[in-house]
């Protein structure tokens, strides 16, 4: 009886301290790596619509973008309460220290309510205030 020797070729198996048998590896070889450079003046293509960074260099450029006039707002109604300070801003309710854009031009700047006082709402955008007067009949 003739016998054969069979010789099989399997990968060489890892184990990891667990005990487990971990699949071999292969070394992978990347032929094409992708870039992306920022230049300083432009915006993050990865941030949403209108968004701006607080803190970041291309914020500077909204803030240093045209001035926002008063008659932009319509303060309609003011409420002061010993607890809690509303005003009707653009047809919608504010409360001191809310945020909300502003459409102009194409464009949305982020302003917050900086303050709700007897006549009148000061408006924050960057280090810019915005008076607004309540608007009379």
């Amino acid at each position: 009886m003739k016998r054969f020797l069979l010789l099989l070729l399997v990968p060489v198996l890892s184990v990891n301290p667990r005990g487990a048998i971990a699949a071999p590896t292969a070394k992978v070889e990347l032929k094409h790596t992708s870039s992306f450079a920022l230049q300083a003046d432009e915006r993050n293509p990865f941030w949403p619509i209108g968004w701006k960074p607080a803190n970041a260099a291309g914020a500077t450029a909204e803030v240093a973008g045209p001035t926002i006039p008063p008659s932009s707002f319509v303060v309609s109604s003011i409420m002061l309460d010993p607890s809690a300070r509303f005003a009707i801003i653009n047809g919608k309710v504010m409360g001191e220290g809310q945020q909300f854009g502003l459409q102009m031009s194409g464009q949305v700047y982020q302003l917050t309510v900086k303050s709700i006082q007897d006549g009148r709402v000061i408006l924050a955008r960057g280090g810019e205030e915005i008076i607004v007067p309540l608007r009379r009949r």
